[in-house]
Order: C-alpha cells, then structure tokens, then sequence
C-alpha cells in the first residue's frame, strides 16, 4: 500500500464521518472496488443499493477491517483508519492505531454472528467488558438496557439456539450498540430472515435512526425501509458510485439505466 500524501484538510471541524478517498480494493484478478470517493456526513444515513457482486459489502469490509484495502485512505470521524502521520506525510498504521479507530464503528451482520455458547446478555457484554475496560456490573447493566432497547428484555439469559432469527438479529444489533459507535454499518441485516420477521427488526433500526446520535450506512434491498429512513441512497455497481441523491431522486426518478434496470427487478419481487 502506497503512502498518500496527507490532505490538506484531514482535520478540518466539521469533517465526514466517513471519508473514502481513492479506494481500491481487489480479490485476485477480480477488482472490487474502483478508486472510490464516498463521503458520509456525521449523523448521516446512506442507504448503498446495487446488484449482487457490486461491491456493497465489501464497502462495509474494509470500513470495518475486516478486509484490508489495497490502495487509498479511509477516515473515521477525522482520524486515518489505516494510516498514521509521520513527517507531515501518511505510513501505513500500527495494529493498535487500527484498532483505536475501529472501536468506534459498530458492524451488523446479514447471520448475526453471536457466539453460540453465550446467552443473549453475555453475548452484549463481552465488548464493553473487553475491549472497553467497563466492569461486569457495568456491562450487565447496559446489556441490560440494551436489550429493553430493542424489545428483548425478556430474552437476556437465553442462549442463540433458543431464538428465532429476528430476535437473534435484535440481539447482534444491540451488541453492537454496547460499544457506543459513532458508525454502525449494516450489511443486509433482514435478507437470512424469514419475511414476517423482518418488520420487527426493521422497526429496531428505525428506532436508532430516529435518535440521529449515530452515522449509519446501510447495505439493503428493502426499497420501502430505504426510501423511509436514508437521508441519502447510492447507487453502486461495478465497484463505482453510479449515482446518488435523496431516496425520491434515486427511488422515484433514477437518471442512470443501470439504475432503472436495477430498480425495475427488484420491485417486480
């Protein structure tokens, strides 16, 4: 990974919440993601759409880590992701830098992802106790409240065998939420769920979004939810930006054909 120069503005008041600035990000011969530029504004919601194998997730990835981008700079309310500065230039981090500006983004995944011998609170308190330094009492207590939060209070000491997958998913987003992120991402948290079950935890993340505390970018082919809680949706294919715009410019009156394509298959399912 080549070591850009620092931008002017890197910590400039009032930065995105996100910043991607020439991002590239391949899997063999097959490029991923194509020098892109996407900013997210703090407090923002933005809804990414696209085909399967556009590279939605894979956006969510490497804001999280979870895979390593091959060219380009991330920021994270203002601090480099996966650069440091030294000498009034950017060098590739230190682990413990990486993982200082990630524990300020929260993932929610499309399987959940709990650990299975846990119950629903241990499950919650595993990051505050351990990557935060709250003591047991603190992380039950906020657990606790989380699991209220999203309507699973009744559920705490109940292992994830014994729930269904919307209440699994109720479970993952509030262990997210235990770390206090200033991002959450959200990659296609409803798409393993059975359809009478994605109201309910669509009516959780409705709830998140509503508070506006929290920079949200959301993988979704839930138009209708899309179009309800987006201050701004994406359009991606390609490992490019097609288009974006308010969820009724991009929903209602896309200007690309991809777009159009796109949009027509999905709400004929």
């Amino acid at each position: 990974m080549s070591a850009p120069e620092i931008s002017a503005d890197i910590s400039a008041k009032g930065a995105a919440g996100v910043r991607m600035r020439g991002v590239d990000k391949a899997f063999g011969p097959n490029v991923v993601l194509r020098e892109l530029d996407l900013d997210v504004e703090p407090g923002e919601r933005v809804v990414i759409i696209g085909p399967s194998g556009s590279g939605k997730t894979t956006i969510l990835r490497v804001i999280m880590t979870l895979e390593r981008i091959d060219s380009g700079t991330i920021e994270v309310g203002g601090r480099h992701l996966y650069h440091e500065e030294a000498g009034g230039r950017l060098k590739p981090a230190r682990e413990k830098h990486i993982r200082s500006v990630r524990s300020d983004i929260g993932m929610v995944f499309q399987h959940f992802n709990l650990f299975p011998h846990m119950s629903a609170l241990e499950n919650i308190m595993l990051a505050p106790v351990k990557v935060h330094g709250k003591s047991p009492d603190e992380a039950r207590e906020l657990g606790r409240e989380l699991l209220a939060k999203v309507g699973m209070a009744d559920y705490a000491n109940h292992t994830p065998g014994q729930l269904s997958g919307g209440q699994k998913q109720r479970v993952a987003i509030a262990r997210s939420l235990a770390t206090e992120p200033a991002v959450m991402l959200f990659d296609e948290v409803t798409s393993a769920l059975d359809p009478e079950l994605v109201g309910e935890v669509l009516n959780v993340i409705r709830d998140i979004a509503e508070e506006g505390k929290t920079t949200m970018m959301l993988v979704t082919h839930e138009m209708g939810f899309a179009r309800e809680v987006a201050d701004r949706v994406v359009m991606f294919d390609h490992g490019q930006i097609l288009e974006s715009g308010s969820p009724e410019e991009i929903l209602r009156n896309p200007q690309e054909q991809r777009t159009k394509d796109f949009l027509g298959a999905v709400f004929e399912h």
